[in-house]
């Protein structure tokens, strides 16, 4: 399925593939990789609220502002909320960076070899093999309670709407 003018990239369109998820919708299950190339998937957080932060490239500014914003808000959650980047990247590039940039309470994942969670979740741009900007929250019941696809691939996602989600699953 391929859908048209959900996001851009400096004004120019994109298309993603990949069903419209919507607020209320079973999560899909998916396989990453770590970055000792372990796959890993959705049910390997069950019983946890997820957060998933999804970048095109940690190599670049705005996912590398967004990686580190969600890394010091994952330090004032409960244990039972956990932090996913998925990307992209390499999983040898995802270590580096996350070394690098000290993030060490967000999860990264990589969606290069299979594309599974961009297909899944239907943020997988077609015309580059990135994934578009997003956020999605999961329940404990894997039910979808927050989604945000960046409209422009260079923007900031709203991080204060994704964290008042998880602070309502949380009650």
């Amino acid at each position: 399925m391929e859908r048209n003018g959900i996001v851009t990239m400096k004004g120019n369109a994109l298309t993603l593939i990949g069903p419209a998820l919507n607020v209320g919708d079973n999560a899909p299950d998916f396989i990453v990789l770590d970055r000792d190339l372990k796959e890993t998937g959705l049910r390997d957080f069950s019983g946890k609220i997820k957060i998933v932060s999804v970048t095109p490239s940690l190599d670049t500014p705005v996912c590398d502002m967004q990686a580190r914003r969600f890394n010091q808000d994952a330090a004032t959650l409960p244990d039972t909320v956990i932090v996913l980047n998925i990307s992209m990247d390499l999983p040898f590039a995802i270590a580096r960076f996350c070394t690098t940039a000290g993030i060490d309470r967000v999860k990264a994942f990589s969606d290069h070899r299979d594309a599974a969670f961009g297909n899944a979740y239907g943020v997988l741009i077609k015309d580059l093999r990135l994934l578009a900007r997003a956020i999605f929250v999961i329940d404990t019941e894997e039910k979808l309670r927050y989604k945000e696809i960046v409209s422009e691939l260079t923007d900031q996602p709203d991080y204060d709407a994704a964290l008042a989600a998880v602070k309502q699953i949380l009650g």
